[in-house]
């Protein structure tokens, strides 16, 4: 897995991604527009190699917590804030055993280790907000997707909810029409929603998430379902893993192919593809994977947006798990 951090490529693509941001009309809040993919140039200006060289580590020994990594960043930011990262305290319950994150959610021990080494490069420096932004977009870059600019300079939640959490997380049972809400309630377009959900291009998922759609849903190709049924029948086996889509190690198009055959392994998944109006857009991308990954890249800019901590408001934690 090469580095792409001196690659030519990154000036160009710096253009399209601005380019791109202007013609989604993706606007950037009083907030986030404190953000800078620059903040750590002066305080810690060896980070970014850090945690790149960690998540291509991670990778390497397996492939699937590149998946891990997006997914964490993706639960946490819907704030963007590291709350995720938080073990239960006598003061809250945190969300790591939230409906959508429990036995689900994974790569807090890698989180763990990129945090040490960063704090030892610069103490109380680069908070865990933005050490989860940049393993996502190291992660999705190591596994075949475009790299994009991370706005850093977030701080870290004081604070974690896990009734929060279980209500702002989308769960893999919702329909179309509660997909669009879901995510129009954090800003996001049709449109995004579509490009977002593309993340299911890696990873994979637990039999009881899918285990509904296999075995009683009837828009789902015949083969696929009594090959998944193998590894979750009717009862029992909830742990077992299926890939999201074919190329599971691997950020491409594959996910939107698999739709448009049927082959969408959660609910939500396929109600992209299922008669109603996302059609046309999953249509389009799986016939334009570099149009995919463009999209992608500019769409978690926008993610990485949501309602960060700046300034004095939160802190930096000097342990992910924890209060200062």
């Amino acid at each position: 897995m090469a580095s792409y951090s001196s690659s030519s490529s990154w000036p160009f693509f710096f253009f399209v991604l601005v380019s791109s941001l202007c013609m989604f009309g993706m606007n950037i809040s009083t907030t986030s527009a404190q953000l800078s993919p620059s903040f750590y140039s002066s305080s810690c200006p060896n980070v970014l190699f850090t945690i790149q060289n960690a998540v291509l580590n991670a990778i390497t020994n397996e492939p699937r917590m590149g998946a891990s990594l997006l997914r964490l960043h993706f639960h946490d930011c819907f704030g963007c804030d590291a709350s995720i990262l938080l073990d239960d305290t006598t003061s809250f319950t945190g969300e790591k055993t939230a409906g959508p994150n429990a036995n689900s959610v994974r790569g807090f021990d890698v989180i763990d280790t990129i945090k040490a080494q960063v704090e030892a490069l610069c103490p109380k420096t680069v908070s865990c907000a933005d050490i989860l932004a940049v393993a996502a977009r190291d992660s999705v870059a190591a596994l075949g997707g475009r790299p994009w600019i991370v706005q850093l300079g977030r701080r870290d939640a004081k604070t974690a909810s896990k009734s929060d959490a279980n209500s702002n997380l989308p769960p893999a049972t919702l329909s179309l029409s509660g997909l669009i809400t879901s995510f129009s309630n954090k800003g996001f377009t049709t449109k995004e929603m579509v490009i977002l959900s593309g993340s299911h291009s890696i990873g994979q998922a637990r039999c009881t998430t899918f285990r509904s759609r296999i075995h009683n849903e009837t828009n789902i190709d015949a083969p696929f379902a009594t090959l998944r049924k193998t590894s979750c029948p009717t009862s029992g086996n909830d742990n077992n893993l299926a890939p999201l889509d074919a190329t599971p190690t691997f950020f491409d198009n594959t996910y939107y192919k698999n739709l448009v055959s049927k082959k969408g392994l959660l609910h939500s998944d396929q109600e992209l593809f299922n008669g109603g109006s996302t059609d046309a857009q999953v249509t389009a991308y799986n016939n334009d994977n570099p149009r995919f990954l463009t999209d992608f890249a500019v769409a978690m800019v926008k993610m990485g947006n949501l309602s960060p901590l700046t300034g004095s408001n939160g802190e930096i934690r000097t342990n992910c798990r924890k209060l200062n």
